[in-house]
């Protein structure tokens, strides 16, 4: 039994159609145009449409152009009494199933028709056993069972049915973007693309022709039209990463966007409707950001609307274990060893700070399996700081005057502090400096002009070469 939508303008036809296919034990609605076809596959859907191509108001072959931009795999077969090559295959072009002239024969178009719900029957199978293995594998991707965890998987879980805008917050490393990916697979746009950008990774002329597309001639180098990350993820998910990064100018032509729900590509005088579900993430703190103006505070309201925050490595160090296991695991996948680790190895690793998170952990491991010879994961292939890292000591360290301090200048003499050394064992390089303090580029290029040392990483590089 399936749902099927006749739509004909002709009421004889629709009738003599509503009993064939009754009496095979369907259910049928039906139709005066495309138009009324719409309205009705919005409050429900259907397995195949059969519909005439000449028709008042929207024809047939407008109706499977809609029909297909929302619903590209629902069954469509289209009849006519005025058929021609042109039009057979403008259909077939646009997906039909099926073409058949009338007057038909009932048994060729049942036979027509039986084979479009049998397509769509596979098609929802299919669908149904990749959702399977996608929910099995989404959320599995982010390792570790602790009580923090646990609240992550749950929140993930509950807001994959709702569309409204997610902000995931974490230190980096902590995995944002698989949870972003994990709420898309879970939600009902899983088979809709998954879009992911840096924010931070572009200047702001480039990272709007990156989100909203261009037209031909717009710039130098505009040779054809692109289309935007916007619109590549119509009715699927966009995920900003490091949006705190993005300049105000971004910020105001972003929020437009997500008010308005339309996309104007560089250089065009039209706009395009879109419909992309925002997942957005930072290492920063955007309410702090908002606070003091370097961050716009409705734009972080609009964003915010779901926040997700995730826990740093060391505030959930009973995930270690398995996320070491994971990680020797598909390491030595990837080179067809079979190692295992030594427990005063995972002693180290659990000991440790990690402010690189998990992916300083998985570098960790993978530099670990490269290095071992043995059968063994043994403490001697993990790096000095790890080994020689003993929280206690730096605690001993720590002085706080009988006088006290100036926090704030203190502070900032510390932050000054590391950015200098950072500049010095990277030999004045901007970028890997930046990487050593887990910071962007420009965040980097903000604390240089900010202690007025900017000229220090240039001095630092020519005394290099």
């Amino acid at each position: 039994m399936a749902n099927l939508l006749i739509v004909d303008d002709e009421q004889s036809y629709r009738q003599l159609l509503r009993l064939v296919f009754e009496t095979d034990g369907h259910n049928i609605r039906t139709a005066m145009n495309g138009r009324e076809a719409l309205l009705m596959l919005e409050e429900e859907g259907s397995d195949v449409i059969i519909s005439d191509v000449k028709m008042p108001d929207m024809d047939g072959i407008e109706l499977l152009h809609a029909v297909r931009e929302s619903l590209p795999d629902i069954g469509f077969v289209l009849m006519t009494a005025f058929a021609t090559v042109d039009t057979a295959r403008e259909a077939f072009k646009l997906g039909a199933d099926d073409f058949i002239q009338k007057p038909f024969d009932v048994e060729e178009l049942k036979v027509i028709v039986k084979k479009a719900i049998e397509k769509q029957a596979l098609i929802d199978e299919n669908k149904a056993f990749k959702r399977a293995q996608r929910d099995r594998g989404s959320v599995r991707n982010i390792i570790g069972h602790s009580d923090k965890m646990q609240a992550v998987y749950q929140m993930i879980e509950t807001v994959a049915e709702v569309q409204s805008t997610v902000l995931v917050t974490g230190e980096s490393g902590t995995g944002k973007e698989l949870v972003a990916r994990a709420i898309h697979d879970l939600s009902p746009r899983a088979e809709k693309p998954f879009v992911s950008i840096n924010c931070g990774a572009f200047t702001e002329t480039l990272l709007e022709s990156e989100l909203f597309g261009y037209v031909k001639g717009s710039f130098t180098g505009a040779n054809t039209n692109r289309k935007g990350l916007f619109e590549a993820a119509h009715h699927g998910t966009i995920f900003l990463d490091e949006i705190g990064e993005m300049s105000p100018a971004m910020q105001v032509k972003l929020l437009r966007v997500l008010q308005e729900r339309r996309v104007r590509p560089v250089g065009a005088h039209e706009e395009i409707l879109i419909d992309a579900r925002v997942i957005a993430a930072t290492n920063r703190d955007l309410k702090q950001m908002a606070d003091d103006g370097s961050f716009r505070e409705d734009l972080y309201y609009r964003i915010s609307v779901i926040p997700i925050s995730l826990p740093p490595l060391r505030e959930r160090r009973q995930d270690i274990q398995e996320l070491v296991n994971h990680f020797i695991r598909k390491f030595c996948d990837q080179t067809g060893r079979n190692l295992t680790i030594a427990p005063q190895t995972v002693s180290l690793l659990e000991n440790y700070a990690w402010h690189g998170n998990v992916r300083e952990l998985e570098h960790t491991i993978e530099r670990a399996v490269a290095l071992e010879r043995g059968e063994e994961i043994l403490p001697e292939r993990l790096p000095d700081h790890i080994t020689n890292y003993n929280p206690a000591r730096i605690n001993a360290e720590f002085d706080f005057p009988d006088d006290g301090i100036n926090l704030s200048t203190h502070l900032d003499n510390l932050e000054k502090t590391y950015v200098v050394e950072a500049l010095k064992r990277t030999s004045g390089n901007q970028t890997k400096a930046a990487d050593l303090l887990r910071l962007q580029v420009r965040s980097l290029r903000h604390l240089l002009d900010k202690h007025s040392i900017r000229t220090l990483s240039a001095q630092m590089r020519s005394s290099a070469d």
